[in-house]
């Protein structure tokens, strides 16, 4: 059966094809990707859904014809993913379709290859982009972990920057101005500072110890590093504390060229001495998150505010303005001030008062938001809130971020199953707590030991979610924006799939391919480097031999004269110092589009990962910009991770000399 007549079934059930298609005359669904087919396009669709003679009732569109897997009887694929949910034809029905045994005749890759490219066509007739274009997009839904969408029975949401984004300026902005008025008002010198966030990115990490925000690479290698507001130099950020004499000085090497005029032999001397303090060092020392004492990770955009507060105010500390009657300070000791500030802006209810009275100036709404999680739940998805914010909150965002872009008069609550606030995450996924029912609209509860379907409730636990549902690991997604709260703790307590809300991404996307001409050429000088560097190490060790009376690598090597070697790999030599000179500031600036201190945010440096995108990697089976990104796809996704490249991939290698001789 091609794709063809597929769409013949649904003309002969009198199902219209363009409800596959988004009505674009519908004001609360504005995505242009999707569109009716116009032109010549529609008069292709007409004929492709010409109804055939035979007459079906249309109810049997459903059970009648297709069969879904049940849990009982689900099994495993060839990639490992449960088979729950998956559609399956009923044979017996495929005559009453005019569909026979010759439309399955001949080899299944002659067979699918020809109904790829009706699959391809029909889409770009309806107007609908494939996922594999969607995926190549800055809206794309990144896969780590291979994911099954149709073995999922529950999906649950954080709200905050995952259903519900903030205007980071305005919401972090805010935070930052009374986390400054109670620092202010502890004795704390704060005029003249005003919020940056460009001062930081997600995925950074305080040193508590030190003062210092540092980007940490997969190894947990520092990579760049910043104290207070300062920048630090790449050597500073790469010297060895170990090494070092006094805290005050210490002396990079440098290889110097210098040739001894009798011998002809060449020598390293010493050039540079550089001094440092160290708080600027860290050599082999790496970022273990794990020793909460000291490292701070900025899991969420909710941790702007804070670090740049932090940052500010360890300038404060090291100029010595910050009045001595406050004690002894230190810079861990400034960061549970900055902490505690910060705490109290949140705790008086000031700040989210101005947000509730005022959330179009801080909220930025999403029409197709709200329609991903209809699909969801017209999908037969059990879509569950787990939120931290307490129910007037709660209730006020959604109201206002939700409500306007349903049809038919639904309201937030009626997408979800269950509602559960002030969840108390991530203690939320790690024990079990009292759970309450939220009974009245100002928030009034009672205690409760299960959760009914369209039930509102405060704490709890996610083994109560479960219980309640009927469902359990790996049945269940979780989406949210904090890859510790949301993601790691509940892949690590439950085995749930996890996708992980991170809207730079889109940012970051475009960026790479803004600045994908300055990469390229970044990288043809680096390969230039290694070739030029490459021949001057085999004169080098030619070199080496020759002091020892020892033949070179080759007859032809040996008998290189003495000053045509030396006068090599002086030429060399002053080549790759040139290049060095070039490369060095591009490298500084590579990533400079998307932040011109720190860089792209999964990257650190030119090819290897930041120890935020090993995060992902290893806690969010998926990962995306925003949540009305699953629109571009559909409930039944199957999502497959890439190929990882590792280091001794080089069959493509091999496959292009193959190709190059066959062609040659």
């Amino acid at each position: 059966m091609n794709a063809a007549k597929v769409l013949s079934m649904f003309a002969v059930h009198g199902v219209d094809a363009s409800l596959s298609v988004a009505p674009t005359t519908n004001n609360c669904f504005k995505n242009t990707s999707f569109t009716i087919p116009t032109s010549h396009n529609t008069t292709r669709l007409a004929k492709l859904l010409k109804p055939c003679c035979c007459t079906i009732d249309s109810k049997s569109i459903g059970g009648d014809v297709f069969s879904v897997t049940p849990p009982n009887k689900c099994d495993v694929d060839y990639l490992g993913e449960s088979t729950k949910g998956d559609l399956n034809v009923k044979l017996e029905q495929l005559e009453a379709f005019g569909i026979g045994d010759d439309a399955f005749e001949g080899p299944i890759e002659e067979v699918a290859r020809s109904e790829t490219r009706e699959a391809e066509d029909l889409l770009r007739d309806l107007g609908i982009p494939s996922p594999s274009s969607s995926r190549n997009s800055p809206r794309g839904i990144f896969c780590t972990r291979t994911l099954n969408l149709r073995s999922i029975s529950a999906i649950g949401y954080d709200m905050d920057y995952t259903l519900i984004h903030y205007n980071v300026m305005a919401w972090e902005g805010r935070a930052y101005d009374y986390c400054m008025e109670n620092l202010k008002n502890m004795g704390f010198p704060v005029d003249g500072l005003a919020f940056d966030p460009d001062l930081v990115i997600r995925g950074l990490v305080i040193d508590k110890e030190r003062g210092n925000l540092v980007k940490a690479d997969r190894f947990g290698y520092v990579k760049r590093a910043m104290h207070g507001t300062k920048m630090l130099s790449t050597r500073a950020v790469s010297l060895d504390p170990s090494s070092v004499k006094t805290v005050d000085l210490c002396i990079i090497v440098h290889l110097h060229l210098d040739m001894d005029h009798k011998t002809g032999v060449i020598v390293s001397v010493v050039l540079l001495n550089f001094v440092c303090n160290g708080s600027e060092m860290y050599g082999r020392e790496l970022v273990d998150l794990r020793k909460e004492s000291r490292w701070e990770f900025l899991n969420t955009l909710f941790s702007v505010s804070e670090a740049v507060a932090y940052m500010q105010m360890v300038d404060r500390l090291d100029d010595g303005t910050i009045p001595a009657e406050l004690g002894p300070l230190d810079y861990k000791g400034l960061y549970k001030a900055v902490g505690k500030a910060l705490f109290w802006a949140h705790v008086e209810g000031r700040l989210k008062s101005e947000i509730m009275s005022k959330p179009e100036q801080f909220v930025e709404p999403d029409p197709e938001l709200p329609l991903a999680l209809l699909d969801q739940k017209e999908a037969g998805k059990k879509l569950v809130l787990i939120t931290n914010s307490d129910f007037l909150y709660t209730d006020k965002m959604m109201r206002h971020s939700f409500n306007r872009f349903l049809p038919n008069d639904m309201g937030w609550r009626d997408l979800f199953d269950i509602v559960i606030v002030s969840a108390r995450k991530p203690e939320f996924f790690q024990t079990s707590s009292p759970m309450y029912e939220v009974v009245t609209g100002e928030g009034l509860m009672r205690p409760c030991f299960k959760a009914q379907p369209g039930g509102l409730y405060s704490g709890g636990s996610a083994q109560m979610v479960e219980n309640s549902l009927g469902i359990h690991g790996d049945e269940i997604l979780y989406v949210g924006d904090h890859i510790y709260t949301d993601v790691s703790q509940s892949k690590l307590h439950l085995r749930w799939r996890t996708a992980l809300i991170c809207r730079e991404l889109e940012e970051e996307y475009n960026a790479l391919i803004n600045c994908r001409s300055d990469r390229e050429s970044l990288i043809e000088l680096i390969n230039q480097k290694e070739v030029v560097g490459d021949l001057f190490n085999q004169l080098r060790l030619a070199l080496q031999r020759r002091s020892k009376d020892r033949p070179a690598q080759t007859l032809a090597a040996t008998n290189m004269d003495d000053e045509d070697l030396t006068e090599s790999m002086q030429k060399l030599l002053i080549v790759m110092q040139r290049l060095d000179e070039k490369i060095a500031p591009m490298l500084e600036a590579d990533g400079e589009l998307f932040n011109s201190r720190w860089g792209f945010l999964s990257r650190a440096g030119l090819w290897d990962k930041s120890h935020l995108m090993r995060q992902i990697e290893k806690y969010a089976d998926i990962y995306t910009s925003r949540v009305s990104n699953f629109l571009y796809y559909t409930p039944f996704m199957y999502f497959r991770s890439q190929e990882q490249n590792l280091a001794h991939d080089s069959y493509a290698h091999y496959c292009s000399q193959i190709n190059n001789e066959a062609s040659s």
